[in-house]
């Protein structure tokens, strides 16, 4: 018998190449990897780089049940990333891929490599308003006020996880 799944919350982003595309790969791959379902996606949302210069992002988040630890998660997203190109010469540069451990269940992890809950996910609108859609119970009011004045667009009308998780796209 093997060990309970998880519930886990990836942020997803890219703002290079082909970002639709490469958001959908993402997905695919993370519900390839060993004891990973991907339950749920959010929508797709556009948004100004935050911190960082490039062209806009796209971004969503992804409910995963999982057996993995968070350490093998996030090397599994890691490997992702590499696969999808990504490279970083710098801080916060623009990127062909961006995945992020937001929650591990309800773990507090701080750790070199690693810590959960996302350390910056408070401060960013392309996290908290996709989280939000998928766990509003979670994302307060006044969380999401607070970074009510930083641009971020719902892109109405895309259905562009459908077919990767295994429930309804929302």
């Amino acid at each position: 018998m093997g060990a309970e799944p998880s519930l886990a919350y990836v942020g997803l982003g890219a703002n290079l190449g082909e970002r639709e595309a490469t958001l959908r790969n993402a997905l695919t791959a993370l519900g390839q990897c060993p004891g990973t379902r991907v339950l749920r996606v959010s929508p797709l949302y556009g948004s100004a780089p935050v911190d960082a210069g490039g062209p806009d992002y796209l971004n969503a988040v992804a409910e995963v049940a999982t057996t993995l630890t968070p350490e093998a998660l996030l090397q599994a997203l890691q490997a992702i990333e590499q696969s999808a190109g990504r490279e970083r010469p710098y801080r916060n540069a623009p990127r062909t891929l961006d995945l992020d451990i937001l929650w591990f269940g309800d773990r507090v992890i701080d750790t070199p490599d690693l810590t959960v809950p996302h350390p910056r996910m408070a401060e960013r609108a392309f996290v908290l308003r996709p989280l939000a859609d998928l766990v509003p119970e979670r994302v307060s009011a006044a969380a999401l006020q607070a970074v009510a004045l930083q641009s971020i667009d719902l892109l109405a009308g895309v259905v562009w996880a459908e077919g990767v998780a295994d429930g309804d796209c929302s």
